[in-house]
Formats: structure tokens, C-alpha cells, sequence
């Protein structure tokens, strides 16, 4: 704290007040500088240091692609700090309500599709390899550590043969769109503009067109009835002008769901058993009703839905 304090001295917000903003599920911390009616934003990644260019690699993709990014005000590369555009204090989650969840929604569709827009040269790539890696978290973390369960072999197979079924409606999808990765309620803010503002993607990658789109829609923190769900997944699929009839669409939808559930499973329940974050837990089951309902769906997973819903109770 004394070294960021010291180097908050070298730059012009040195008469500025620092007060804590938040912390995220990575090591980063937020600080908010603030001076009467003007704020900025302090990143503090000196315990992540290595994800630091990669934010600034992807902010000036954003940038690029006129996707509302904070502006980077000022930097210190070997320290790991930034100060940023300070988009207010205003989550898409703390506003969205049965009212306007669906006009919030068009909003943030419209900047996924601006996102879609952004470079991807160079970006991780999103394959079979990493989409079960992300996956394979759900048996370790998940399952194993935290339920303590002892699965049996078939057990074992069931879930290794779901995952392959996964990964491959995956990469039937169109490829190589700009993919934010964590783009839900929590990571949009609702600016003084009312506008939506994009932050924490640092860890963008090259992936699957539906992957921000599930992210948004099937939100870990928050859920809202499937028909209008669906009914803006289409949406999303008729802006973007896709060839693909209801069903086929929403089947890609939901497997890219699978995917991101069956990861985020594993996720929280690391950052528990790893991190002592024991907030995450209280999200968990959601994540799992939606993993299992989306499971039940579709006859290559019915069975995986089945093994969960035993195995959980």
C-alpha cells in the first residue's frame, strides 16, 4: 500500500483522495482516487503482474473496435499499476429487474456484437485442449474436493465422454470471435451516460461466437425466465445475420452454456478451497440448476444430468 501510495505521487491525481473500490475473484485490487467531483480508478496488480499487459493489449482492442473501455490515464509496468476511467459504482446487476432485464439485455447484446468487431490476432485460442481444461475443474474441484466424492470408474466416463460431446458442439460454432470471457452482470457497468461500459478482460481470448452471449444470458449471479431468454438469443442470432434455424442455434447456445457451467462449478469451487472466497459458494447453485436443467434438454446429456442430480443429493 505505502508503494502504491508513493507512486500515486509521480502522476497528477497525487492530491487526489484513495479510498478501496473492490477486490475480484483474481488477486487484483481497485482503489478510487477521488478530488471533489472527479474519480479515477486505481488497478493494483502488483500480486498478478503477469496479467497486466494483457489488459492493456485488449483495452486498446476494445478501443479500437469503439467498444466502451476504460481509457488507461496512467501506468507503471513494473509495479502493476494503471489508473483508469472510473465508469461509477453502478453493475448491471444492481439494477436488473423482471421490468428491464430484457432492454438491459438488448444493450449489452449490441455491445457483444461491437466486441465481436475487435481484433483477435494473437489472442489464446479457445480449442478442444483449453475447453477441457476449463471443464475438467468441475470433477477435481468440484466433485472430488469439495463434495468429497469417490467416483467410480464409469462414473469417470460418463463425465469424460460429456465433456468430449460438449467441446464438439462447441467447435461446430463459428470461431475466432473476440471473447471476453466473464462478460455477466458484474462486469458491465451502467455509466453516468447509461451507457454500458466493459471491464475486467484481461483474460480475452479467441473462441466461439455464443460464448459472451451464454455469459450475459445465463448469468451465474442472476436468472431470468428461458422463453425470453431464448427469444433474445435469437435476437442476437438475427443481428448477426447467422444461417441457423431456432434449434440448431439454441442448441449451440446451450452446449456453449454446459461449458461455461460445468467450468464455473470448478471455479468457485477452487476459489473457496483454494482462496478462502467463501462468497462464491452461495453461487454455485444456480450455476448447477443451470447446468442440470440445460443437461435434461438434449439426449447426449441426459444421462450426465441424471448423475448429478443423484450424486448432489
Amino acid at each position: 500500500m505505502d508503494k502504491l501510495q508513493k507512486w500515486i505521487q509521480t502522476t497528477p491525481y497525487k492530491t487526489y483522495i484513495l479510498t478501496l473500490a473492490s477486490a475480484d475473484a483474481s488477486f487484483r485490487k481497485y482503489y478510487r482516487l477521488t478530488n471533489e467531483d472527479h474519480s479515477v480508478i486505481v488497478m493494483d496488480s502488483s500480486l498478478e503482474l503477469d496479467s497486466l499487459i494483457p489488459f492493456i493489449d485488449v483495452t486498446q482492442r476494445l478501443l479500437n473496435a469503439k467498444v466502451q473501455a476504460p481509457q488507461i490515464l496512467a501506468q507503471e509496468h513494473s509495479l502493476g499499476y494503471l489508473i483508469l476511467e472510473d465508469f461509477g459504482n453502478t453493475q448491471l446487476l444492481d439494477v436488473l429487474s423482471e421490468q428491464n432485464f430484457e432492454s438491459l439485455y438488448l444493450l449489452a447484446i449490441d455491445t457483444i456484437i461491437t466486441m465481436q468487431n475487435a481484433s483477435t490476432e494473437g489472442l489464446p485460442l479457445y480449442d478442444r485442449e483449453f475447453l477441457h481444461t476449463e471443464m475438467e475443474l468441475m470433477q477435481e474441484c468440484y466433485l472430488e474436493k469439495n463434495l468429497k466424492l469417490t467416483l467410480t470408474h464409469n462414473q469417470k466416463k460418463l463425465i469424460a465422454d460429456t465433456l468430449e460431446t460438449i467441446s464438439t458442439l462447441v467447435l461446430e460454432q463459428e470461431q475466432n470471435r473476440f471473447v471476453h470471457r466473464d462478460f455477466h452482470s458484474r462486469n458491465i457497468m451502467l455509466t453516468n451516460k447509461q451507457a454500458i461500459g466493459v471491464i475486467d478482460y484481461q483474460d480475452a481470448m479467441s473462441g466461439a461466437i455464443t460464448y459472451d452471449l451464454v455469459s450475459l444470458l445465463k448469468d451465474c449471479y442472476i436468472a431470468f425466465d428461458r422463453k425470453k431468454i431464448e427469444k433474445l438469443a435469437l435476437t442476437f442470432r438475427d443481428k448477426k445475420k447467422l444461417a441457423l434455424d431456432d434449434a440448431l442455434f439454441l442448441k449451440y447456445f446451450d452446449f456453449m452454456g454446459l461449458q461455461r457451467h460445468i467450468k464455473v462449478l470448478g471455479i468457485f469451487s477452487r476459489l473457496w478451497l483454494r482462496d478462502g472466497k467463501e462468497g462464491y459458494l452461495k453461487d454455485i447453485p444456480l450455476t448447477l440448476a443451470y447446468t442440470i436443467q440445460t443437461a435434461l434438454r438434449y439426449e447426449e446429456t441426459k444421462d450426465f444430468a441424471h448423475f448429478l442430480q443423484e450424486v448432489i443429493q
